[in-house]
């Protein structure tokens, strides 16, 4: 069976990832590129949903043993310069027009889209077919004297989203209003547009198709499960083999704060132990005891962090004088979490 490679779909989302980086693999031992052709020698003028094919040829030598005489290649084209929102663009299949899988050319396309705009160069090349989402045991075998191919993309699509209602509550679906538009003139496109509305996982996994249609205006409203508020969701505009554009959204959740001492009254200058929680448990977020100063003016006078699962947090107050003194736990905004307060609480000095 031949073998399928894969590679990540670079888009916001792989920011909300957290832990140890993979290690880096290396390039097929059995794929050798020689050389590369792009064949076009002028800019490829692109506008608004449209895409353009252009050829692109590849020689090689595959010398994996019992190699499939039908592999396929893909190419991996890598942004130079410009300005689009694509950072790399991916051919479709690369299939064998000349020699043998041994030492051959193939021959294939790359679709390009207005979101590409600048310029790109063909660095690399892999064994298989493009397949977003998951990981790969090799990285791209490099080309020399990688060509480049200049685009110029106008009338590029511009994606917002309007999320309701604004931060989500705990436990509450909510909607996502998106909107595709030209980004260039400001107004819709005109016509029903076809996007992928996906979550989690399908954010980074798509092959570009799509699931769902805007109106004329551009606009297309989703609603939500809470358990969607986990995770990211986004908007994907369909393309071969992979997305042309895409927004990803991870919703914005209130910051919820209690606190409570471990006691109400202590000798002035003994620590008091003061527990709390934020809601929705936001990992390693600091939280900042304050106490009131003249009659207005709360001020920083300890910090703790919110731990990983629990939401729970310590911070020590210590009274600095005898009498009332007003205490409260402030969270600044951290992730997608708002900024919030606890509820005022006194400490008595004696």
């Amino acid at each position: 069976m031949r073998r399928v490679v894969a590679v990540l779909l670079t888009a916001p989302l792989a920011v909300l990832a957290l832990g140890a980086p993979a290690a880096q693999a290396d390039p097929d031992p059995n794929l050798t590129v020689t050389a590369a052709r792009i064949i076009r020698t002028t800019p490829v003028a692109v506008s608004s949903l449209n895409t353009v094919p252009v050829t692109v040829e590849v020689d090689a030598k595959y010398t994996l043993p019992d190699a499939d005489p039908n592999t396929t290649l893909f190419a991996t084209l890598e942004r130079s310069a410009g300005t689009g929102q694509l950072k790399s663009l991916v051919t479709t299949p690369l299939h064998r027009y000349d020699g043998t899988t041994q030492n051959g050319k193939w021959r294939g396309i790359v679709n390009v889209p207005s979101t590409a705009n600048g310029k790109f160069k063909l660095t690399g090349v892999m064994e298989g077919v493009y397949w977003p989402g998951s990981g790969s045991m090799v990285t791209e075998t490099p080309v020399p004297n990688p060509p480049e191919l200049t685009v110029v993309g106008t009338n590029q699509p511009r994606i917002t989203a309007r999320v309701l209602p604004d931060p989500v509550p705990f436990n509450t679906g909510f909607s996502i209003r998106w909107s595709v538009i030209n980004g260039q003139t400001g107004k819709p496109y005109g016509s029903r547009l076809k996007v992928a509305l996906e979550g989690d996982s399908g954010c980074v996994e798509s092959f570009g198709g799509s699931n769902a249609l805007t109106d004329t205006q551009g606009y297309v409203t989703k609603v939500y499960p809470a358990s969607a508020a986990e995770q990211g969701n986004c908007l994907l505009l369909p393309g071969n083999p992979a997305p042309n554009g895409w927004l990803s959204v991870v919703v914005s959740r209130p910051g919820i704060v209690s606190a409570t001492p471990s006691r109400t009254s202590a000798p002035v200058g003994a620590i008091v132990p003061v527990n709390g929680i934020v809601a929705g448990a936001p990992t390693h977020c600091p939280v900042y005891l304050q106490r009131l100063y003249g009659a207005t003016a709360w001020r920083n006078v300890g910090t703790g962090t919110v731990n990983q699962g629990s939401g729970r947090f310590v911070v020590n107050a210590q009274p600095a004088y005898k009498g009332n003194i007003p205490y409260r736990v402030s969270f600044p905004a951290c992730y997608q979490f708002r900024a919030g307060v606890s509820k005022t609480f006194i400490i008595k000095g004696v």
